[in-house]
């Protein structure tokens, strides 16, 4: 495990969202979990942090493995055949949790809204000058994205553990991509992988009215 901890880098991680998309810039699933896999030992690279965000994360990643895994795998193969078969067979609650609190269609759109936070941030990170405040910046991402789907109780203690957040110099040197030039080029050249692939689940959710899943 200590081998496979000195050899993670973030670069790694985000590009290897790349290979999320098939020929036809479908989602695949087993990709799109072993990236978030990725992500979350960053995450946790950081500290407790984000923990918050992460312990809820690999919750979800149990579920979709479970789902990729189980009798009805077939249908667990890309984002675009999750959906159409989940809300062909009626398995989606679609105004409140009830029959169906763990669809897949539920659990990755809690990925999604994940994964766009991460995204603005670390765009945010990339973009921003040296003396820049991550925890301003973590802050700024958060409420842009995922504040809007947590009670003020959440919200509040979110954005306090922020403040622990380490400088701009540190947190790229975080990514273990090299000096923090060097981690910020990364970024422009990796980040678009990230938002290719939410960009389409996102045109997705939108076409079956699926963004506002309870």
């Amino acid at each position: 495990m200590d081998d496979l901890e000195s050899e993670f880098n973030l670069k790694v991680v985000l590009v290897s969202f790349k290979q999320c998309l098939n020929e036809k810039e479908e989602v695949l699933l087993d990709h799109y979990l072993a990236s978030w896999r990725g992500l979350v030992r960053f995450l946790n690279s950081l500290g407790t942090i984000f923990s918050f965000i992460s312990k809820d994360v690999v919750a979800k990643l149990q579920i979709m493995e479970q789902l990729c895994g189980g009798p009805q795998r077939e249908h667990y193969g890309t984002l675009q055949a999750m959906v159409a078969y989940e809300v062909g067979s009626q398995l989606v609650d679609l105004e409140r949790r009830s029959r169906h609190p763990d669809s897949g269609c539920r659990t990755v759109l809690r990925l999604h809204r994940a994964l766009h936070w991460l995204q603005l941030f670390l765009e945010g990170v990339r973009t921003s000058p040296e003396d820049a405040r991550t925890a301003a910046l973590c802050t700024d991402s958060y409420n842009a994205s995922l504040a809007a789907y947590h009670p003020w109780i959440i919200r509040r203690a979110v954005t306090v553990a922020f403040c622990a957040l380490p400088t701009r110099k540190v947190f790229l040197e975080t990514m273990n991509v090299g000096s923090p030039e060097q981690a910020v080029e990364m970024l422009g050249e990796a980040l678009p992988f990230i938002e290719r692939v939410y960009d389409i689940s996102q045109r997705l959710y939108a076409e079956h009215a699926l963004l506002d899943l309870p």
